[in-house]
Parts: C-alpha cells; sequence; structure tokens
C-alpha cells in the first residue's frame, strides 16, 4: 500500500497516512482518521484537565472534595471514597441504543447522569496526598500531577519515583531537586534541565555523571566545575559560598547569566537514549516509535504522548499512561494492562476491548459505557448477553458510519472541562474569542479574594532571614493575577517547604505554584517538529527535530553532539 495524503476536515491541512499506519488500522479494525495528528492530539487534551482543581460538594455524601470539574458542571461528582464504594448502582444510568439518533447525542446524556471521580488516579494506592490528579503509587504528597511511585514531592508535574523533590517538571528517579526539567537520576540538583546522573548541581543543562558542578553545560563525568571550568574542592567551595545561593535576588541574576551562557554550547536534535528508529523528542530505551512526545520503554507506537509508565506496545494516538498497555488507538489516560482501547479515556486495570468508553476499571466488551467497573458486555451502561451484545455493537457501528461518528475520538465540545482548563490549551493555546468561535468552553477565572499578609515584595531576599511564622502567611504571587498561567494571585509555604529551602540554602519563591509550572514548562521544547540541517560546520545530516529554524540554539545531530562532550 502506498501512502496517502488527506486533507484534515478540521484545520484544512494536509498530512500523510502512511503504509504502516493502514496496516495498524487494519490490524485493530477501525477507518483511517480525518483529522491529521496534530488535531487528533487536541481534540484528546481537550479532554483532559490535569491541575485545574475546585472544590463542589460530593453529590452523594455531600461533604466537600476537590475535583477537576469546575462547580457549574450540570453531571454528577463522587468524591473518590464515594466513587469506589459500594453505595451506587454502576448500571442505573444504563439505556437502549435509539437508532434515530446520532451516538454522541445519547453518550453526552449518558455521561451527565452518571457519577464521575473528583480527581482521577489510583485510590487505593494513595496516603495522605490528597491534593494531588492523575497520580498513583504516592505518599505524602502535595500538588503533584501525573505522577507514580513517589514520596513527600510538592509541586511538580510527571514526576517519576522520585522522593523530596519540590517544583519539577519531568523529573525521573530523583531526591532532593528543584527547579529541574527533564532530569533523571539527579541528587540535590537545582534550576537543571536535561541532566542524569547528576549529583550537587546547579543551573546546569546537558550534564551527565556530574558531580558538584555549577553553571555547567555539555559535561560529562567532571567533578567541582562552574560555567565549564575545574576547580579545587576547595576553591569550588568557596565560590559556591560567593554566588549566595540563598538570596533570591541573587538566584534570578544567576538564571538570566546561566541562559545567555548556554546557547554558546550545542544542543542534541532530540533528547532520548538507547533507541532504534524513533522520531519525536525525549524517547528513551525504546524501539520502532515515530512522532512521539515523550516515551519510556515503548515498541511500535506513533504518534503518542507521555507514555511514563512502562512498557507501551502497539499503540497509536494514545496519550499518558501505559503500563503494559497495548493494541489501542485514539486513547487517553488508560493503563495498567489495558488492551484494545478504541476511541477511550481514563479505562484502567486490564480493561479489554473497550470502545467509546471513559472512566472503566477492569471491564471487558463495552461500547459507550461510563464509570463501569468489572462489567463485560454493555452498551450505554447497560448490560447484554454475550451474544446480543455482539449482535448489537456491529449495527451501533454502521449506524455511526452514515451519521459520520465512527472512527472520530468524542468531539471537544462534549468535554465536561472548559477548553482553558485542559492540557489542549497548554499545547494548542487560544484566546476567549478563538475557544469560543469554536463553539468550546472558556472559563473566566474566579475572582480571588485571598486576604493577602505579606507582598511579595516583604519576603526575605535571603532564606536565613525568613522567620518560622511565614508558614501562617497569605503571600502575594508575583504576577498579581496579571498572566496567562493560571495565576492563584497567592500562595502560602507550608513547613515541609520551608525545611527544605533551609536544608538546601535556598529562597522562598515569589511566585504561585502555576506561575512557577508555567515557568518551567518554557524550559521543554513543544511537541512540533521541524525538518533542520545540523548546524555543525562541514556536517550534512538532516533531522526532525523539536528544535523551531527562529530558536537561538545551536543545533547538532547526534553524532556531532556526542562529539562535543567533554
Amino acid at each position: 500500500m502506498n501512502p496517502e495524503t488527506k486533507n484534515c476536515v478540521n484545520c484544512k491541512q494536509n498530512f500523510v497516512i502512511e503504509p504502516e499506519d493502514f496496516a495498524f488500522y487494519e490490524k485493530i479494525v477501525v477507518p483511517a482518521p480525518t483529522f491529521c495528528p496534530r488535531c487528533r492530539l487536541q481534540r484528546r487534551l481537550a479532554w483532559r484537565n490535569e491541575r485545574t482543581l475546585y472544590k463542589r460538594k460530593c453529590d452523594l455524601c455531600k461533604q466537600d472534595t476537590l475535583t477537576t470539574y469546575a462547580p457549574e458542571y450540570a453531571g454528577l461528582v463522587y468524591c473518590q471514597k464515594c466513587w469506589w464504594s459500594d453505595e451506587w448502582d454502576q448500571l442505573a444510568s444504563g439505556r437502549d441504543y435509539d437508532f434515530s439518533r446520532p451516538f454522541f447525542e445519547q453518550y453526552r446524556e449518558l455521561y451527565l447522569t452518571t457519577p464521575m471521580k473528583a480527581t482521577f488516579g489510583l485510590y487505593s494506592s494513595m496516603v495522605n496526598s490528597q491534593f494531588t490528579n492523575l497520580v498513583s503509587y504516592v505518599k505524602n504528597c502535595y500538588l503533584i500531577f501525573n505522577s507514580d511511585y513517589d514520596e513527600e514531592c510538592m509541586y511538580g508535574t510527571e514526576i517519576e519515583s522520585s522522593k523530596y523533590c519540590f517544583d519539577n517538571t519531568m523529573v525521573d528517579t530523583c531526591e532532593y531537586c528543584l527547579g529541574c526539567v527533564n532530569c533523571r537520576k539527579c541528587y540535590q540538583t537545582f534550576y537543571s534541565t536535561n541532566c542524569e546522573s547528576c549529583v550537587g548541581t546547579w543551573f546546569s543543562k546537558n550534564c551527565n555523571g556530574c558531580t558538584n558542578a555549577f553553571g555547567c553545560a555539555n559535561l560529562k563525568n567532571k567533578q567541582y566545575h562552574i560555567f565549564n571550568e575545574p576547580y579545587s574542592k576547595e576553591d569550588y567551595e568557596q565560590k559556591i559560598k560567593e554566588f549566595n545561593t540563598g538570596s533570591s535576588n541573587a538566584i534570578e541574576s544567576i538564571k538570566k547569566t546561566c541562559e545567555e551562557w548556554h546557547l554558546k554550547f550545542p544542543e542534541r536534535f532530540m533528547q532520548g537514549r538507547q533507541n532504534t528508529n524513533v522520531s519525536g523528542d525525549y524517547i528513551y530505551n525504546s524501539k520502532d516509535v515515530r512522532n512521539t512526545y515523550v516515551a519510556k520503554e515503548a515498541q511500535s507506537c506513533k504518534y503518542c504522548m507521555w507514555l511514563l509508565v512502562p512498557p507501551v506496545k502497539d499503540c497509536f494516538d494514545f496519550t499518558e499512561y501505559g503500563d503494559n498497555a497495548s493494541l489501542s488507538y485514539e486513547a487517553l489516560t488508560c493503563g495498567n494492562g489495558v488492551s484494545k482501547a478504541r476511541f477511550s479515556a481514563s479505562c484502567i486495570s486490564n480493561s479489554r476491548d473497550t470502545d467509546y468508553s471513559q472512566h472503566c476499571t477492569g471491564v471487558a466488551n463495552t461500547f459507550g459505557c461510563v464509570a463501569l467497573r468489572k462489567k463485560e458486555y454493555c452498551i450505554l451502561n447497560k448490560q447484554y448477553s454475550k451474544d446480543d451484545y455482539e449482535t448489537l455493537v456491529p449495527k451501533i457501528i454502521e449506524h455511526m458510519k452514515s451519521t459520520g461518528e465512527w472512527g472520530q475520538f468524542f468531539p471537544m465540545a462534549m468535554s465536561p472541562y472548559p477548553y482553558n482548563d485542559t492540557n489542549a490549551y497548554e499545547f494548542f493555546p487560544l484566546t476567549k474569542e478563538e475557544v469560543q468561535a469554536k463553539g468550546l468552553v472558556w472559563r473566566d477565572p474566579d475572582i480571588k479574594n485571598y486576604k493577602v499578609t505579606l507582598t511579595c515584595e516583604q519576603i526575605p531576599d535571603l532564606i536565613r532571614m525568613v522567620p518560622d511564622k511565614i508558614t501562617e502567611e497569605i503571600i502575594e504571587c508575583e504576577h498579581k493575577g496579571a498572566c496567562a498561567h493560571q495565576c492563584a494571585t497567592a500562595f502560602r509555604i507550608l513547613p515541609k517547604e520551608l525545611e527544605f529551602y533551609r536544608n538546601n540554602n535556598l529562597p522562598l519563591p515569589k511566585q504561585c505554584p502555576n506561575c512557577r509550572s508555567f515557568d518551567r514548562r518554557s524550559r521543554r521544547r513543544g511537541m512540533e517538529v521541524y525538518h533542520r540541517h545540523c548546524m555543525k560546520a562541514g556536517c550534512a545530516n538532516e533531522f526532525e527535530t523539536s528544535y523551531a529554524p527562529d530558536r537561538p540554539e545551536i543545533v547538532y545531530c547526534e553524532q556531532c553532539y556526542q562529539n562535543e562532550l567533554v
């Protein structure tokens, strides 16, 4: 079969469907897509609210709970304890399929009458970690998102198998780290990016196996280096004292200096290691993974994102999670043994053969279902016999083909979340006017009436001057709500945080956790890829990279980059 060029029905741009794509669609029995990969991802992400949390009452126990659903959401929301209980009938909202009406219209009605979990994560695996979302196996964690197997971590996204980490994005197997982006197996590493197996490292980038490095770039297995220059142990320690890292003003000045300094060093065209035949960015220990953004131990996958918990195999258009996921397509936040999830979201715990189903656990053979646990042969939350199910599903698919719904993920307009609460807004930002023009929901931020007791200007510059009572203050965010970062306008310093800052001689932050998160995100590249040439003089290599041509970095192919490492 030859490649085919199609025009996206959404953005009207051309995209190519490769022979390997057609083979996969045939394998799992789905039609070829009509949306381009970019629009398919945007559509899935519009159904994912990662970090915008609200307080509302559980519709079962009537107690206050923290939830991803805004107060004006018209459906039912249960707290985690109630949702996982046996106090409600999962099949109570079940209904017959109506062949005179579009499928998505019927599904929306089912969704609004079926209880939703307040937040998402493996509830039984969470210990003292209520203020989180999309997490599993975490203990004593606070405001971390899309993370697993963590302990004593606060304020972070994509935190995996880590302890005592604060304000990080994309860290794996790290301890006592702060302000890091895409770091792995690091200890006491601060404000660093793309570092691995480093200890006592500050403001460094693209370093591997370094100990006591400050402001360094592209170093390997070095110790006691400052801005790539070697020092004796004694001189290094004295110089670090002179940098005055306990001062907020000093930290901000050092950040700016390091940003300019790092631009002098070449960047690898993509972040990854031990891969075979891969394309995209932030891909590790994977094989035959194409056009994918953030993956670990994946195989034969394409157009995927956030494959954080390995392994994942034979999945296309699969966004987030994994853990033995396989043979799934147009799936969102699915994992833990899930197989053959088609056009489904949040299906976990060995769920298999799920079509157009959401928030299901341990189910098999479901079509158009919501919030079922350990059920089989259900359509629109109604129970059927195996024979009746297998007779009815093909008829529904034919009906969906006639309405143009079969093969499409859930429309963005059906999402229970305002667009600017979702990950789609992060990766595909739109203005309020653009969102509303598309018929989507925009939510203006709530007016905050926090009684600020300490302005950001009043925060002591030096950590040693911070009093214990700082934990009682309501601190004004430096942005004061005048940004597009979902600014909370105010924040607090918890005792655990204060102890961390003091022990590591780090100043207090002046921005709320949301603004700090958006600042870190700017240090990781986006998922758009560009065809470019290696910028090393005399090299003719070409590659696909997430470094846009107008960015200031020097971008090298793998071979030239490795030759530059010191």
